[in-house]
């Protein structure tokens, strides 16, 4: 029983290294892989920006501009955090669409960081605003605060009990920074996101 065992394991380890190896000159070239179509490109319709390997589709202007077929017009709404919940569910009520927030990681994709300055691919996403925009990832923080310390206040801790302190996620579309520590009545920018049709 323990020379088959052996056996096994031995020809298992044997074979590992010959699977691994290269086939065929060293030197070559790996042979190039079908075209990929790219991860995000625009719906037919031009409204939406469908992201194929995630499988959402997000709108091509932030809550508050709307498509003309050309530009993002209007003005960017800020929302706090309750403000752009609400808008998700609304959304979803009147067009029966999965419409929500974005999780960090999901905005943070529209954020080319290698790019110099980092950004958003403005062709996309055009009129994009380089300010942080409210994400659906929550974060709850049960330490004690002083509604009279400076820096409570600007995180919306002002008046709340050290029990209730209630923070979210926001992303940074200017440089893809995603912090935790953002208090629910800041006023921010919001991009939905639905699943791709």
């Amino acid at each position: 029983m323990f020379e088959c065992r052996f056996a096994l394991v031995l020809c298992a380890a044997l074979a590992l290294p010959a699977a691994a190896a290269p086939r065929g000159d060293a030197g070559a070239a790996a042979p190039a892989q079908a075209a990929q179509p790219p991860a995000l490109s625009v719906s037919p319709d031009g409204t939406l920006v469908i992201d194929q390997r995630a499988r959402l589709a997000w709108p091509r202007c932030v809550e508050g501009m709307r498509w003309t077929g050309s530009h993002c017009a209007g003005l960017a709404r800020l929302l706090t955090y309750g403000e752009a919940q609400a808008l998700a569910r609304q959304r979803w009520k009147d067009s029966g669409v999965a419409w929500r927030l974005p999780r960090v990681n999901e905005l943070r994709r529209l954020v080319n960081r290698s790019a110099q300055p980092p950004s958003v691919d403005q062709r996309l996403f055009p009129a994009t605003p380089r300010d942080w925009h409210w994400t659906g990832t929550a974060s709850v923080n049960t330490g004690s605060v002083n509604p009279y310390a400076y820096g409570n206040v600007m995180r919306g801790g002002a008046g709340e009990s050290s029990m209730t302190v209630q923070q979210s996620w926001a992303v940074d579309m200017a440089s893809g920074q995603a912090r935790g520590d953002v208090g629910r009545g800041t006023r921010l920018v919001v991009r939905l996101v639905r699943p791709a049709p």
